[in-house]
């Protein structure tokens, strides 16, 4: 539902998504209701479905607003940075330390993926990080930093990766997104460089 706010109307909206990404990720998604959100926020439903047209709307804009802040900061922490690798590197500590200071946004993820209805939009997330991940791959090959592989192989192997280790070490062991993301890299950069003599001694 689109509609030209405020910056008050801007407020109430972030409080709304803020609060109810919480109560899901806490209560599941299922179980929370409209009548519960807004109770929570002290809101009449009027105030809900001003800016949603339903609790479904709602859970895609939490989605795919945390998908957008991610590859924001994503973003700023590799927009000076000219070197593929390190560029690579950068982008695998700061999902670490993202999903690790908003885990219950991971938590909507995991849910995300096991409906219909809300999969295809973390499909169209995937495909983004992808996209934005396969153009490091790609200079990194060109410029011989990378071994000469299919870079769509490297590219979703290297978010496979990184995904699988947040989701193990991150939400269920509870490690520190740090250690998690030396980890990460560490294996990663192993990966895309080739045997450890090709790898350059930055990285080793």
């Amino acid at each position: 539902m689109n509609r030209r706010l405020t910056q008050r109307g801007r407020e109430r909206r972030r409080q709304l998504v803020e609060y109810a990404a919480r109560r899901f990720a806490e209560n599941g998604y299922h179980p929370t209701s409209v009548a519960e959100i807004v109770a929570g926020l002290g809101v009449g439903k009027g105030v809900f479905y001003w800016y949603f047209s339903s609790k479904e709307e709602l859970f895609g804009e939490i989605l795919r607003e945390a998908q957008q802040e991610l590859r924001r900061c994503q973003e700023q922490a590799i927009a000076d940075e000219p070197d593929p690798l390190r560029r690579i590197e950068l982008g695998i500590r700061t999902s670490m330390r993202w999903l690790g200071d908003h885990r219950h946004l991971f938590t909507l993820f995991q849910f995300a993926v096991t409906e219909d209805r809300f999969r295809g939009m973390l499909r169209r997330g995937e495909d983004v990080a992808v996209a934005d991940a396969v153009r490091h791959i790609k200079e990194g090959i060109g410029a011989g930093r990378i071994r000469d592989t299919d870079p769509m192989v490297l590219t979703h192997a290297m978010l496979g990766v990184t995904n699988h280790l947040a989701r193990v070490m991150i939400f269920e062991r509870g490690d520190a997104p740090d250690d998690v993301a030396d980890a990460a890299v560490a294996f990663c950069l192993d990966g895309l460089c080739g045997p450890p003599e090709k790898v350059p001694a930055a990285y080793r």
